[in-house]
This record gives structure tokens, sequence and C-alpha cells, in this order.
């Protein structure tokens, strides 16, 4: 792959030399000419290789495609313009374009998972006849047009909401439905967390939507505020949350020791075979964090840096144990591919060892701030007053090297304006009139003790809100449907399309039958709870080991719970 880089990264010969031996191509984005602009691009495919870019633009935290720059397209349909004008220069072969979407599992954790997803591959037969015609402002309509069909390739191949609250409550809805780190096929995790977040754009779906909605979002900030996560909560040996029969969700004192316990005694069994790579890696795992907290408000660049750093750090370390080994071989050739051979079987083994150590020390880790939740007393607990800022998620802050699109999400034809920003007026230019922006200090993360309980409190609405809800949607009436994004419900669903009555514009809107919805999210492996109505006997107990009163009912009815596989 040859990779686009700006020309001025090229200054330096020794980073220009390596720039170009690894494949980059140096862009001179200052140049008025587009021929001299993708001149190394020109030489690059008129070899037969392969260049790639990022058509974005740049690394952002939003949550959906937010632009799709023109340089592709520019590239693309220029290259063809100088293949006609320069015959036997170039194989006789136009370009392709591969649209490939890169999904995180967790973008900020080094070593997430990852799904890559490749688009239908864009042809340039629709687009160079008008391109090439002289009429006026053709080439530009013509890119436009073929990074709209790069734009539509790459929103179908990822996940997009229109806002943060949906995403962060289909998320945790996500969570929920497949508990556990490998509980979801991610083959299917790109359609499935893009259903949930169709799922939560529908405007009242279901009567409990608003309160399912707030539940989600609560307990998702609540579980970042405490550096707890759904998953390792779920795989601790917790009473289970929809069981009327438990008598508390918050499990009592000696339980908690009990947990504690059984989870150290485990970890402490595998950590003789781990404790000495733990502690050569122990820089490696220093610098990487170092990495995140420099970049804390950028979620794009956490990972990135952690990569960088653990590197620079393996660069001393890995070579360090090659020459001490080879020393102890007195440096004899065979001494030396003894040595290699050991430093790479070592690294190959602390890698094959840490996630399972990882997550096991997540567990201890929450297992102790369970403990220590419960056994303080109560009247040590965050109140409710002061317990609101960590209720509400907070939302990542804007690039300001991105340009917000018109319309409100990709697919729809017509494009209303965007409100313009209140702190930067639609001209863009600030004016004399406008306040400085108020600095706020950052929330600092409470104790985990003061949280523990109001956490747990919040697993039990959320995951109830979220089987009520559910609920609503199974007993909906066969002919109800819910909001799908374009390429979901052609392949679903049905669209349609809206005319406005004052302008005119067409607007395309998707749908997906509600059963059809709940049958997919079931086949895909959620596990969806299923309630049973008019039990009286399952009234929500109360929250805390001391017994004080807490319900979590709603709107809805007494509700009881039953196993999926008997409701079907």
């Amino acid at each position: 792959m040859n990779y686009w880089s700006k020309a001025s990264l090229f200054a330096n010969p020794i980073v220009s030399y390596i720039l170009f031996s690894s494949g980059n191509i140096p862009v001179d984005r200052k140049s008025k000419d587009r021929q001299v602009l993708f001149k190394g691009t020109f030489e690059a495919l008129s070899k037969g290789s392969a260049v790639a870019l990022f058509p974005e633009g740049t690394s952002y935290t939003e949550p959906r495609i937010m632009q799709v720059k023109d340089g592709a397209a520019w590239a693309a349909l220029e290259y063809s313009k100088w293949r006609k004008e320069n015959p036997g220069a170039a194989p006789d072969q136009d370009v392709i374009i591969v649209p490939a979407a890169i999904v995180y599992t967790n973008k900020s954790k080094y070593r997430s998972d990852v799904v890559v997803e490749y688009g239908e591959p864009i042809t340039l037969d629709s687009y160079k006849e008008q391109f090439f015609s002289g009429e006026e402002g053709a080439p530009r309509a013509a890119v436009k047009r073929l990074t709209r069909a790069i734009e539509s390739e790459l929103v179908e191949a990822t996940v997009n909401a229109p806002d943060w609250d949906t995403l962060y409550a289909a998320r945790m809805a996500r969570d929920i439905l497949w508990e556990g780190k490998k509980a979801i096929n991610l083959d299917e995790f790109v359609v499935t967390s893009q259903t949930l977040v169709d799922l939560f754009t529908t405007p009242n779906p279901t009567p409990n939507f608003n309160s399912a909605r707030r539940n989600l979002l609560e307990y998702y900030s609540l579980l970042q505020s405490s550096h707890l996560t759904n998953s390792v909560l779920s795989s601790l040996p917790l009473p289970r949350v929809l069981d009327p029969s438990t008598p508390a969700p918050v499990p009592s004192r000696l339980f908690t020791i009990l947990i504690l316990i059984r989870d150290t005694i485990s970890a402490l069994i595998r950590l003789p075979f781990f404790v000495f790579p733990l502690i050569v890696h122990l820089p490696v795992y220093f610098m990487g964090r170092l990495g995140a907290r420099l970049v804390k408000d950028e979620e794009e660049t956490q990972a990135q840096n952690k990569v960088v750093f653990g590197l620079l750090s393996l660069l001393l370390i890995y070579p360090s144990a090659f020459f001490f080994l080879w020393a102890l071989f007195w440096y004899t050739p065979t001494g030396a591919l003894l040595a290699a051979a050991i430093v790479y079987l070592f690294a190959n083994y602390h890698n094959r060892m840490i996630d399972d150590n990882y997550e096991r020390a997540k567990r201890i880790i929450a297992a102790w701030r369970v403990l220590v939740g419960v056994w303080v007393p109560k009247r040590w607990d965050m109140s409710l007053a002061a317990l609101a800022q960590y209720t509400i998620p907070a939302k990542p802050k804007e690039s300001p090297w991105i340009t917000k699109p018109k319309a409100p999400e990709p697919g729809s034809r017509s494009a209303s304006p965007a409100p313009p920003s209140p702190s930067v007026p639609a001209s863009g230019v600030a004016g004399p009139s406008e306040e400085p922006p108020v600095k706020t200090r950052p929330k600092r993360r409470p104790p985990s003790r003061r949280l523990v309980r109001h956490v747990l409190r919040a697993r039990v609405e959320a995951v109830k809100a979220l089987a009520v809800f559910f609920d609503h949607l199974q007993s909906a009436p066969p002919s109800t449907q819910v909001h799908a994004s374009i390429h979901l419900a052609k392949r679903y669903g049905q669209v349609n399309e809206v005319k406005a009555e004052d302008t005119g514009d067409v607007e395309v809107k998707g749908w997906r039958g509600v059963h059809e919805v709940v049958s997919f999210l079931k086949q895909s492996g959620a596990k969806i709870p299923a309630l049973q109505a008019g039990a009286v006997e399952a009234e929500w107990a109360a929250l805390s080991s001391e017994g004080d009163g807490f319900s979590t009912t709603d709107e809805s009815e007494p509700v009881t719970w039953v196993p999926s596989s008997s409701r079907n």
C-alpha cells in the first residue's frame, strides 16, 4: 500500500528516506494544479500499485461519519484523465475504488477487537463522461457524485448514530444483551450495532421508551465514572438482576468476601507463571498508560499513543535482553541464534498470557470495589444530589478539523442546514457581543466505594427497563415499524420517499418491522429477557444490603421474570 503523506514531512532527508522506502507518497496540498498535486499518486498507480488514503481527512471522535472529502474522487478521476492524455504510460486498466471501513469494539483500548468491512468496489465508468466533458462545472459535479458514492459505502460499513445519547444507549443495550467479551459475533457486529442504534432513534416506539433510554444512559455513565464494565460485573457471581426471587441485587457482605477470595486464589495460582514477564514488561504498561493520559480528551488517539509509547519501550527492553543473553553465550554465532529465539519465545509467551491475566485482574479489582462498597456504612454513599452529575454521560470534545454535514442523516436526499453552534455564529466569525467560553474544571472521579450501590442499582434499573422495552416491542401489532438506516431497510424492510409540501424536496426514509428486528437480534445471539405480566408477587425488592427500600418499578405494570425459551 502507498499512503498519502503531506509533503512537509519529506523535508528531513532521514525521515524522507524512511517514508519513501515504506511506500509513502508526498502530497503538496498547497498546489493548485491537480496534475502536480497527484503526481506521486499517478506514478504509483501507473506501476500497478495500490494507493491507500483516508477520505475523511483526519481522525475524530463523533457518533457518525461527519465528512468525506473530495480528494479520493479527484485523484481517481484525474488519473483517468492523465491515462487518456498519456496513452501507453500506464497499464490498460482503470482505477477501482474499494471502500474499507475500520470499526473497533473499543477504539481507546490497545488490543481491542477490530472489524474491517469492505464495501462494493466502485468503478469510474458512470463518472468519466461527465468529468471529461467541457461543460462548466461538470468535473466538480462528477467528483461530488463519486464522493457521495464513497460516503454511502462507508456509512453502510460503519455504525452511525444521530447523537451521542442514542449511540451510548444502543451501546449499553448491546453490552447487556450480549454479556461477555466474546458473546457477540464480530461478523455481525456492525449490522447488529446499527440495528440497535436505529431502534433507539425511532421516536417513542414503546410506552417506556424514554425511561428505558434514561436508565441505560444512567447506567452507562455510572460505569464510566466508577471504571467498571458491565462485562466484568456480569462475570462476577452476583445475584441475577431480573430474578424477583432474589431479595436484593446488592450481594451480602459475606458473599462479596467469598467472591474476592475465590478470584484472588484463582489469580495467585497463575501468577507465578506470569510474574516474570509482567515485571519485564512493566515499563511498556507504564509508558502506554502515560501516552493515553496525554490525550485523554482524544479517544481516537489514545490507543495510537499506547502503541507508540509501548513500542518505544519495547525497543529498549528486547534488544537489551538479547545482548544480555548473547553475553551469557560468549557472543558466539550459535549464542546469538539462541538469544534471539529465547527473546522471541518470551515475547510470544507474554502475549499469550496477557489477555487472560488482564481479565482476571479486572475481575479482582471489580470484586474489591463491590466488597468495599457493600461493607462501608450506607451513610457514606454519595447523595442523590451529588450523584446527578455522574448520571449523564460526558460527551467528547468536538474536533476543530471536521466540517459538520448539512444533512441530519446520511442517505437522505434533502439537506436542511445544521443549526449554528451556540458559541460560534453562522458566519463562523465571533462578533463583539459574543461572550468568551466558560472554562469548567473537569469532573473528578469519586471514590468507587461511594458509587458501588448506585452502580448496582442502576444495573437493575437498566436491565429491567430494557426487558420491559422489548416486551412492549414483542407485543406490538405485526404491522408496527421502527426506523432503519437506508441500507438495512433495503435489505430487511422497506424504503419510502416522502416529498415535502413546502419545498418539494424528496426525503428517503427506511423502516423495518418491529417483530423482524426482535427476531433478527435473537438470531444474532441477543439474550433478550422475556417478561410475563400480571404477577403481583414480582414487586422489586430493596436494593441495599442493609434493607433500605427502593422500588425499581416504573410506569409499567408489575412483572415476573421467565426464561426466553419458555416464552418462545
